[in-house]
């Protein structure tokens, strides 16, 4: 009897589960996938008993397994963990079946043991669809050799690769909407779910472009987001944010999926078609669990009466839903939100398509755009509370190692004060200042003030209920902070952005082990987002897994975040010369713009005057990642000296 045999034991598991710690969300989703069809799985950690060997858990399981399934990605290919499974299981001529999920070239050991595999592409068919095809292929290679799934064209090891990054994005996504909070009882203890589906449930979908030149998709996203806002404010309704409603667009999903992984029970979904002057919009309210169309119309109006047909559309959809409004609560202050100016109207939807493309050219054209709109409009509150924003991200540019433009902060502020003063009533205006206020004057007190109104104006706007979230963590109120943010996501429940921050703040609460499946979840949403990548670097450094960290810190992708990252984790290695080169770098290429980041490397390293040496700086640049010093962790060794009250109180901030 071989070793091997002699230290199996029974795992009644038809399939192994191989993959990289950064593809956790997808195993889980290919976890529970299979075992909702019978199929029971083996993944680590999850099946090592508590006090058995890790290694020796795994090769039995692989032993004993039918099948070995791989999520295979650029991770999987750097992970000499998932290079000795698969070694391992085809040792043991164990089907080897590739669920591929991005297109990283393999390593020539993967290729060579998987060349002879069938694979199945996530982003050419489609998360549901591939979770379906891996459960016929698993089916089918539990009983022999080969697992039975055509080939995508090409062998994985050569041909021509398909530039599919945008589908990966989308199809992680789907994985995570419909199955992240499925993972497993320890997970939905830890995260906030989605809300109980209740009848007063709609999502808004990108209404589709029907012009004969499909050059009106600014227009058609816009209307959407309008009637998003517009719903919104009525009582009682949940309608999840844009960030969450737009997130299928343009793929394959069914109206069920997307209701499920949004929790609601209606769908809004229609069409534009615009030529010239005229405009038709069709529209229709479909309860899903039913397919049934509770409402559904067609307007053919001229292009003045756009508004007016968002109200009906608005009115339409409350009555069918049979929603109780208050009498002032359907857009009655549609002067402070709309322009009379149809040109101008135009050119603020157009700047909010490219706002919402979150890059630098994006808020380029947005400027160009919104400012023109309050060119031909002096009196649109609108177009100058999303000026002020767009002008703000424009200006801090952290990434190119520029320091920021002063004037560029100013007039952001100077529009978003423009925008308050012309409506009183607008939530937007009191949200853009409010957060300006904060993060570019330390202008707490007055910030809390419109960040407080804005609230009070529109509390189902998750991007107004985030950045409330975000003031009460800059204040250090952390459970504040998480109970906003946590109300945020059940309003947007697919945006990386405020899964990122509410797993930050759990952390900085010392909630390490709630914050990791928020990091997950952001990571499997935006699978390139250097952010999300390294808040969990920071939760590695927290955890004491120093090895950890410095991997998730070399794949952030953005140089100011790799090399402050690399910098504490090579210290927490013992590393100390791979420590002051990664520093050194960082001081001369982004010092001038990222002071903060350089102090908190020698605030981790407990070099403490050099570490308020830069801190001050950073003040003194304005540079935004300082207004986190209260719940900083990598401050946190050092609170307790005279330096780091003085800088509090000269930064407004509490001490307490």
């Amino acid at each position: 009897m071989s070793q091997d045999s002699a230290n199996q034991t029974t795992v009644n598991a038809h399939v192994f589960v191989s993959y990289a710690s950064q593809d956790a969300a997808v195993a889980n989703s290919i976890v529970g996938s299979l075992e909702a069809h019978g199929l029971k799985c083996w993944m680590a950690p999850r099946d090592v008993k508590p006090g058995a060997q890790y290694a020796d858990a795994i090769v039995r399981a692989i032993n004993e397994a039918k099948a070995l399934v791989l999520a295979m990605s650029a991770s999987a290919v750097d992970s000499a963990h998932v290079a000795r499974e698969v070694e391992r299981a085809a040792s043991k001529r164990k089907p080897i079946i590739p669920f591929r999920i991005d297109a990283a070239p393999l390593s020539a050991a993967l290729e060579y043991f998987l060349s002879a595999s069938q694979w199945i592409d996530v982003p050419k068919l489609g998360m549901p669809a591939a979770l379906n095809k891996l459960k016929e292929a698993v089916g089918q290679g539990s009983a022999s050799t080969s697992p039975g799934i055509p080939a995508a064209p090409g062998s994985p090891g050569r041909g021509k690769r398909i530039a599919i990054a945008a589908a990966v994005v989308v199809a992680l996504g789907i994985a995570v909407g419909l199955g992240f909070y499925l993972w497993s009882s320890k997970h939905v203890a830890q995260t906030p779910s989605v809300a109980v589906i209740t009848d007063k449930s709609i999502a808004v979908l990108p209404f589709v472009d029907m012009s004969e030149k499909k050059d009106q998709e600014y227009f058609s996203d816009g209307l959407s987001e309008e009637l998003i806002d517009m719903l919104t404010k009525v009582p009682e309704l949940h309608v999840p944010a844009r960030t969450s409603s737009f997130y299928f667009k343009g793929k394959q999903v069914t109206i069920a999926d997307i209701a499920k992984a949004l929790g609601v029970a209606h769908v809004l979904e229609g069409s534009v078609r615009k030529s010239g002057n005229a405009l038709r919009i069709t529209a229709q309210l479909i309860r899903v669990d039913n397919g049934y169309h509770v409402w559904s119309e067609t307007y053919d109006r001229k292009l003045d009466d756009v508004f007016k047909i968002q109200d009906e559309i608005a009115d339409a959809v409350v009555a069918a839903l049979r929603v109780h409004l208050l009498p002032v609560q359907q857009p009655s202050a549609q002067s402070e939100l709309h322009t009379g100016n149809l040109e101008a109207y135009e050119l603020y939807l157009q700047g909010r398509q490219s706002y919402n493309q979150s890059d630098t050219p994006g808020y380029q054209r947005a400027v160009t755009a919104f400012r023109a709109a309050t060119t031909i409009d002096l009196h649109y509150a609108a177009a100058y509370a999303d000026l002020a924003l767009a002008q703000f991200w424009l200006t801090d540019d952290t990434y190119s190692g520029i320091a920021a433009d002063v004037a560029g902060y100013e007039s952001a502020l100077a529009a978003a004060e423009k925008a308050v003063s012309l409506a009183p009533g607008l939530a937007a205006g009191y949200s853009a200042r409010g957060f300006l206020r904060a993060v570019y004057k330390f202008d707490f007190a007055n910030a809390q003030e419109d960040l407080d109104k804005a609230v009070a104006l529109s509390p189902g706007d998750a991007t107004v209920l985030h950045r409330s979230a975000v003031l009460l963590g800059v204040l250090g109120e952390l459970p504040a902070a998480i109970a906003r943010e946590q109300q945020a996501l059940v309003l947007d429940p697919l945006s990386e952005e405020i899964c990122r921050r509410l797993g930050f703040f759990l952390a900085a609460n010392q909630q390490l082990a709630q914050a990791r499946p928020l990091f997950e979840k952001a990571l499997a949403i935006a699978p390139n987002s250097a952010h999300a990548r390294f808040n969990l670097g920071e939760l590695y450094l927290l955890e004491n897994q120093p090895a950890q960290a410095l991997a998730a810190f070399r794949q952030t992708g953005i140089g100011v975040y790799s090399l402050s990252g690399q910098a504490k984790a090579e210290y927490s290695l013992g590393h100390a010369d791979e420590s002051r080169r990664a520093l050194d770098t960082l001081m001369a290429k982004y010092g001038r713009a990222s002071a903060w980041m350089i102090a908190e490397v020698y605030a981790w390293r407990g070099e403490k005057g050099a570490a308020f040496e830069w801190a001050e700086r950073a003040y003194a640049q304005r540079d935004d990642g300082i207004t986190w010093m209260k719940i900083d962790t990598n401050f946190r060794s050092l609170r307790g000296d005279p330096r780091y009250k003085a800088l509090l109180r000269k930064m407004n901030l509490p001490e307490g």
